[in-house]
């Protein structure tokens, strides 16, 4: 009986501190991300990126217990996914810079009889550094595959209320019971090179047009925050990179309540554990910040795995 594939496509993180060099040497070898024509070129820069930052990004992880949360927490979301769907479907999910490769899932998928595959990639945006660097590399590790199976993908759910929904329950969670008129809440989105968005990239309008979904369901929900900002985090390197910066955000507000939600993320990470959850929170005691708050992902929340399911099920219309 022919059978259906869910692929979760996601960027991946260290399982080990010396999976660090690894997860540093595809990222920034990856056309999408260092984007000179000349791979020559990019192979050199590449290699001295990772030579400089290995060591210090070991030193994060170390802080993290060892290892990116990424993971573990995909492998329980695809758990959650799949007794969701039942057995008539299988799902996995691949990593683009670390363990599991989309290699490793093609040859799993092979011999079960698929029929199609279904990649949902984990960036509710689309970016051409995310979304279509996943769906490239995996359409690649297919294509040289023994499948015999129909490839179809989605390339954003930003606009999905489930997905929302779960969001908003996220933020609940945090507030934890306390006023949010007493707060601001920051959306905290991952930065990119201007020239990316320059280029055509729709990432920005995208995540701009989030934050205003996004706001227009909390105020139903009740949850009106004293101001509404969205920032930008994980500046790398001395070009112009999308504004305002998180910390620049942060120095602006009057308010020393603030709630962060790390939009761009469904799946926590060393960006939302690491740099949300200390880094800028030492900007933060630095300026005297009364709450600073971070809210978790999605990650494996029941309205996001419904979404999921959702998504999957219009895909297949």
């Amino acid at each position: 009986m022919k059978k259906h594939a869910v692929i979760l496509l996601n960027m991946g993180g260290p399982n080990n501190l010396d999976e660090v060099e690894l997860f540093l040497t595809n990222m920034f070898n990856d056309p999408n991300i260092l984007t000179m024509k000349s791979s020559l070129l990019r192979r050199f820069v590449a290699a001295m990126i990772t030579f400089f930052r290995t060591e210090s990004s070991q030193e994060i992880y170390r802080k993290l217990g060892g290892k990116s949360p990424i993971v573990d927490l995909s492998r329980k979301l695809v758990a959650a996914l799949q007794a969701e769907l039942g057995d008539g479907v299988v799902v996995d999910f691949a990593m683009r810079y670390t363990p599991p490769f989309a290699d490793d899932v093609c040859r799993r998928l092979e011999g079960q009889e698929i029929d199609k595959i279904y990649l949902i990639p984990l960036y509710p945006h689309y970016s051409t550094t995310t979304t279509k660097s996943s769906l490239e590399d995996f359409e690649r590790a297919f294509h040289q595959s023994g499948l015999d199976a129909l490839l179809v993908e989605t390339k954003h759910y930003f606009e999905n209320r489930s997905y929302n929904r779960a969001i908003v329950e996220r933020i609940r969670e945090q507030l934890g019971g306390d006023d949010p008129a007493a707060f601001d809440i920051i959306f905290s989105a991952h930065g990119l090179p201007q020239k990316i968005v320059d280029a055509g990239d729709p990432y920005q309008r995208q995540v701009k047009r989030h934050v205003e979904l996004l706001r227009g369901l909390l105020t139903e929900e009740g949850i009106i925050f004293n101001e509404v900002h969205l920032a930008y985090q994980s500046k790398v390197g001395p070009m112009q990179w999308l504004e305002p910066a998180l910390d620049d955000t942060l120095r602006g507000l009057e308010n020393k309540n603030v709630l962060i939600y790390p939009i761009a993320f469904t799946v926590d990470n060393s960006e939302t554990d690491y740099e949300l959850g200390m880094e800028y929170k030492e900007v933060a005691d630095e300026l005297a910040f009364e709450n600073y708050r971070v809210c978790r992902c999605v990650n494996d929340h029941p309205l996001f795995v419904g979404a999921l399911s959702e998504i999957y099920r219009k895909m297949t219309v």
